[in-house]
This record gives C-alpha cells, sequence and structure tokens, in this order.
C-alpha cells in the first residue's frame, strides 16, 4: 500500500483527507499517462454522495486538461465500471466511492482497461506527482484539449447484461431490496422488474448525505424486517456503490458471503461449472465455511483481505468463484470483479433450480461464532509486529486448537489494528479478543 492508495483506492473524509485538488491532478496524470501514444479515452462513474460530482468535476477536468476525453456513467455501481471499460475499448476507468462508508467520506478507485484493479506501479507514479516529486505536466491546448461526453448509453448496457444472465423469469416470486440509498436505487428495481419478479424496494431515495445511513448491506437489519412483513421469498442488500451484496432468507435470516460462497460452489459443482473444484475466500472467512466445504470434497485458497487478492489468486490459478464474507463475490466467466447485482442473479439460480425455499440453502453450514475488535493505533506495522502481542496470540490460538482461531492484520484502509477471534462460544470469543486487544492498548501503539 502506498501514501495515498490502499486496498481499494484513495479514500478519506471529503476535502480532508481526499480534495478536489487531488482528483485534478489525478485526473491530469491518468490523461497524460494513457494520452501519450494515442487520444486517451476514460470512463467515470460515481455514487451518490454530495461530494461524488464535486470529484467527478475535477477529475473530469483535469483528464481533459491533458487531453483525454471524459465518458461520464453519472450514478451507477463499481462493477459497472469495470464492465464498460473492459468491453468498449477505454484506456482505464474511475470511480467515485466510498463503498460502504458514511456519506462524509469519499474514495477514487482506479480501473484498468481489463476491469481490473489498476497496478501499484502506477498508482505509486500517481502519489510521486500528487506530492510534487515529478515535474508538472504539460497542459493540452487548442483542439487537443480533451471533452467531456454524457455516456449514459454505456450504463444502460451494462443494465442489459446483467438482465442477459438470468436464465428464469421471477414471475410469482417476492423480492426484497434494500439499495443502501447509493448506486442500485434506481438499477436494482428496474432489473428485477424487468426478470417478472414482484419487487419491493427500501434505502432507494438518497439525498447525497443518507448513503450507507442505516440501510444496506452493512444495516441488513432493515431487510430482514421487510422480508418477514412482506413474506417475501428473498432479499438482497447492497452497499453504496454495489461491489457487496448479502441476502436474506424468507425467514429473515442474514446470508453473508461465506453462505453465499457455500451453496453457489455446490451448486456449480453439481453442475461441473466450478473450475479446478476450488475457491478463493480471505482469511477472515468463517471457519466454518472451510469445514463445510472440506465435508463436500471442494477444496479452497485463503487469501490477504481484500477482493483484489481474491481476484488476484483467482486469475492466477484458474477459479471461477471466489469471495469475502462481506459480500464481495466474484464470478469470473461473468465479471472482472465483486459485482452485488451479479451475485444476487446468480443466488436466484440456484434458488430457482433448487426448488428449496432460501433457508434450505445452507443447512448443513454451521456458523463458527465471530468476533472482530478494532484498536485504533498510530503504527500498525508496530503493533501487530510485537513480540508480546505476537506471543499472547500463539498462546491464544494453542489453546483454541482445532475448535477456534485468530487472526491478527492491519486494516487496509483505516489507522486501525484489528483482532478478529473464532471460537465455539461467544463468550470465548470475547474473552480471547479482548485479553489481546487490552494488550495492544496497553502499549500505545
Amino acid at each position: 500500500m502506498g501514501k495515498y492508495f490502499g486496498t481499494d483506492g484513495f479514500r478519506g473524509e471529503a476535502n480532508k483527507t481526499l480534495t478536489a485538488d487531488h482528483a485534478f491532478k489525478i485526473g491530469r496524470y491518468l490523461g497524460w499517462y494513457y494520452g501519450k501514444e494515442h487520444k486517451c479515452k476514460v470512463v467515470i462513474g460515481k455514487d451518490t454522495r454530495r461530494s461524488s460530482y464535486m470529484f467527478e468535476y475535477a477529475l473530469a477536468a483535469g483528464l481533459t486538461a491533458s487531453g483525454a476525453d471524459a465518458y461520464l456513467l453519472h450514478v451507477t455501481t463499481t462493477p459497472s465500471v469495470a464492465y464498460v471499460v473492459r468491453t468498449e475499448e477505454f484506456d482505464c476507468g474511475i470511480m467515485i466511492s466510498a463503498s460502504h462508508n458514511p456519506y462524509y467520506d469519499n474514495g477514487i478507485k482506479l480501473i484498468n482497461s481489463r476491469g481490473e484493479k489498476m497496478s501499484e506501479a502506477i498508482t505509486d507514479d500517481i502519489e510521486k506527482y500528487l506530492d510534487g516529486l515529478t515535474p508538472e505536466l504539460p497542459l493540452s491546448t487548442g483542439e487537443e484539449i480533451g471533452r467531456s461526453v454524457d455516456y449514459v448509453a454505456g450504463r444502460n448496457r451494462y443494465t442489459g447484461y446483467i438482465i442477459s444472465l438470468a436464465k428464469h423469469s421471477y414471475k410469482n416470486l417476492k423480492i426484497g431490496i434494500d439499495a443502501s440509498n447509493g448506486s442500485t436505487w434506481m438499477l436494482a428495481k428496474n432489473i428485477f422488474d424487468t426478470l417478472g419478479a414482484d419487487t419491493y424496494v427500501i434505502g432507494n431515495s438518497p439525498d447525497g448525505v443518507n448513503i450507507n445511513l442505516n440501510c444496506g448491506s452493512t444495516h441488513i437489519e432493515n431487510l430482514c424486517n421487510l422480508v418477514k412483513e412482506k413474506k417475501l421469498d428473498i432479499g438482497f442488500a447492497f452497499d453504496g456503490d454495489a461491489d457487496r451484496c448479502l441476502a436474506v432468507d424468507e425467514k429473515g435470516s442474514v446470508l453473508t458471503g461465506d453462505h453465499i460462497l457455500y451453496f453457489c460452489a455446490l451448486y456449480m459443482k453439481s453442475k461441473d461449472e466450478l473450475d479446478k473444484n476450488t475457491i478463493a475466500a480471505t482469511v477472515m472467512s468463517n471457519l466454518g465455511l472451510f469445514k463445510a466445504l472440506e465435508k463436500n470434497g471442494i477444496n479452497y485458497v485463503k487469501t490477504d483481505v481484500g477482493d483484489r487478492f481474491v481476484y488476484e489468486a483467482m486469475n492466477q490459478n484458474g477459479y471461477c468463484l471466489g469471495g469475502e464474507e462481506s459480500g464481495h463475490i466474484i464470478f469470473s466467466k461473468y465479471a472482472s470483479t465483486g459485482d452485488g447485482l451479479i451475485t444476487a442473479i446468480k443466488i436466484m439460480e440456484v434458488l430457482i433450480e433448487s426448488k428449496l425455499p432460501a433457508s434450505s440453502l445452507c443447512e448443513a453450514f454451521k456458523t463458527y461464532p465471530q468476533l472482530t475488535v478494532n484498536i485504533k493505533v498510530t503504527d500498525k506495522n508496530a503493533a501487530t509486529s510485537d513480540p508480546e502481542v505476537l506471543d499472547a496470540v500463539k498462546k491464544a490460538s494453542d489453546k483454541l486448537a482445532d475448535n477456534g482461531r485468530i487472526l491478527l492484520r492491519k486494516s487496509g484502509t483505516e489507522p486501525v489494528v484489528r483482532v478478529m477471534v473464532e471460537a465455539t462460544t461467544d463468550e470465548i470469543c470475547v474473552e480471547v479478543a479482548n485479553s489481546i486487544a487490552d494488550i495492544i492498548k496497553s502499549k500505545c501503539f
């Protein structure tokens, strides 16, 4: 990770950590870098945060000042930007979003021409330019100045693509959606209505400051209540930029990313569609997922936390399914990134073809109690390498043995160290996590 760009782009509080000037300079660099030998084309999407409009204009100004053409998708999802980039020959894409964070945060996610996260080599060079460590870039003049293009057509093509992935009609199915007052606030209902569902939507009244506010995949209790109240067949909750999807079964119980990986893996294996009989998951996935996969003869690999690392493992090894407990699920046959809408479509495929209620899809999956404690620190490296802390983790891990595990890791986006504990009871999780957290706090890293 660099000074500004973490595991999911340049993220921070708007006009404090991440400013309009940063956005302008990022646009300037990308327009210059990709426009050295031809007229550069960059596609930009944004979520519904108030500051997203400011960053959109700043990025477009920087791009056009460097001679690039900026194509504006307007309010759309992160996966839609990745789709448009890789299918319509753009040099790169930019998504303006801080995903599941509160409205006052924002972020700039950079996507390469293959629809993947941009390489660290390029973001490192952008950081040098932001810090004034490289010469100033030339400004385009005259007819070489770039232009901004309204490109809603690109978003519409993405919508058509999502609809085309559905193998069945959703007629007579009652589906709930929590759009998180974010990128899918109109998109999701249009898709499910087109497929014939009786669609119930909440979190679809964005006002610039209510994205992710007590709604969406981080506050899924509202969708649980909707599903139970309206007696729906299933519900889907997205985050602010819709690269995540969690589900709620007909009883109002939450289906996490781990549950989704589990029943999708079983379904794909039964159809002989699970390449190499292996999925990719992160070290934060529940121990119950790994045990359930083992019982069903399905292999798995564990990656570092972040959909970037999941995708890299999938791409390098030829796996077609991977994801995170948080709901980033990647179906690499259809997308180069986590896509909440594709995840929902694939869940519906499993649900319809199994002819089972959603609550039956994970009957054999036993979730281990899990607790994550976040400790604010000023030096994440020191906190996670301290001998006393590591010794405490080892002793607790030895005591848990095969009945649990402990993970100590640095946040990729915040000044936080996370202690995650899984065990057979909630009480053991609390005891172990707090004992390690107390040591970290006492040392004042």
